[in-house]
């Protein structure tokens, strides 16, 4: 399995001492929950080689590796999580409101970073830095890939939390995607609070009573 190195880094200057984060969101596709952000910074004096080798993007780990090395990187890494809404994922669209918890994530930060690489082909607004937008970038950089972990971790918890309330739809198993089960349960329970309604299988069922309430 290739892994991401700290190549795009080194050219954004981090030799140079410059302070560079990655940035990436977890959180599109669902049809419930949040979408989730991540921005993190690989210490100047790197990352222990045998953790650096584990981290790739969060897609290709599976649920145990990611959990596994989210308390390592939020131990040695500065990091910052945002979120945008589903009530700011039904105003603006997803792609900016995934944006724009990317945008949160960077301003969250500990440290003003001087160069963000953002994960994709899109950069967001109103950053206090630089930034580099980078297609498929948590399987290059390194810091773009554990940035991925953070925010896929962080997401993938908060499903699971909702899920207590919620359990018809199967969130702690399928974090808001829509499996067979989470369809049916939309049929027949109707959109919760935490579904987007303008993601086209929600929407369908909008003349069906919300639910606020376990």
């Amino acid at each position: 399995m290739t892994t991401p190195s700290l190549a795009y880094e080194i050219m954004a200057g981090r030799k140079e001492g410059k302070i560079i984060c990655g940035v990436d969101e977890v959180g599109r596709g669902p049809l419930a929950g949040p979408v989730v952000a991540a921005a993190l910074i690989i210490p100047l004096q790197g990352l222990p080689e045998s953790l650096a080798a584990q981290i790739n993007d969060s897609k290709k780990l599976s649920p145990r590796q990611r959990e596994s090395l989210f308390p390592h990187l939020t131990a040695l890494c500065p990091y910052a999580v945002a979120q945008a809404s589903v009530e700011e994922i039904d105003s603006l669209n997803i792609l900016h409101a995934s944006l724009l918890a990317m945008s949160r994530a960077i301003r969250a930060l500990p440290l003003v970073p001087d160069h963000a690489l953002i994960d994709g082909n899109k950069r967001p607004k109103d950053l206090p830095c630089n930034a580099s937008p980078l297609i498929k970038g948590d399987g290059q950089s390194l810091s773009i890939a554990a940035a991925s972990i953070i925010a896929k971790v962080t997401r993938d918890r908060i499903m699971a939390e909702l899920d207590q309330d919620f359990p018809a739809y199967g969130w702690a198993r399928n974090a808001g995607y829509g499996t067979a089960q989470h369809l049916k349960a939309l049929e027949t329970h109707g959109p919760t609070i935490w579904h987007r309604k303008s993601f086209a299988p929600v929407a369908r069922m909008v003349t069906k009573t919300t639910r606020g309430t376990p």
